[in-house]
């Protein structure tokens, strides 16, 4: 298992598209736009600065459960703040540890001050699932003696 692959590595691949709200956003809508982007999460960014997290997750406690209202409760109010991050050097091994250790699904990546994507746990996935394909690749051609 590749779990020693930078997320530097990772984000080549995935590419770098990122979504963000405001704080002031409606959470009706950040949800409106995670189900149009087909994602789970957003970034909270605020003059330039990422500020918190936002997810279906936090919808589903913070404003679902407690029958409050979408359009009248502010992305601010319900968003997970300080964000946990990591930076393009971390490994997915790591990035696995912390999801985990934290019961978390999406992970900001900073450079410095400086974004440069997110990382969700099914990437991560991914990931060791491509690097575990490879491994058995290599080991099938070693046995059979053909070159891989």
């Amino acid at each position: 298992m590749q779990l020693s692959e930078s997320i530097r590595s990772l984000l080549k691949r995935k590419g770098g598209k990122l979504y963000s709200v405001t704080p002031l956003d409606s959470v009706q809508v950040a949800i409106a736009t995670m189900a149009e982007k087909q994602i789970g999460a957003l970034l909270v960014i605020s003059e330039g600065k990422l500020v918190g997290i936002v997810s279906e997750r936090d919808y589903a406690r913070k404003v679902f459960l407690k029958g409050r209202s979408s359009p009248q409760t502010t992305v601010g109010e319900i968003m997970t703040s300080p964000v946990i991050a990591v930076s393009p050097d971390h490994t997915v091994g790591e990035c696995m540890e912390i999801v985990t250790e934290h019961r978390i699904r999406h992970l900001p990546v900073l450079e410095g001050d400086r974004l440069a994507g997110m990382v969700s746990i099914g990437d991560l996935v991914n990931s060791i699932i491509s690097s575990q394909h490879e491994t058995i690749r290599h080991l099938e051609s070693y046995i059979s003696g053909t070159p891989s």
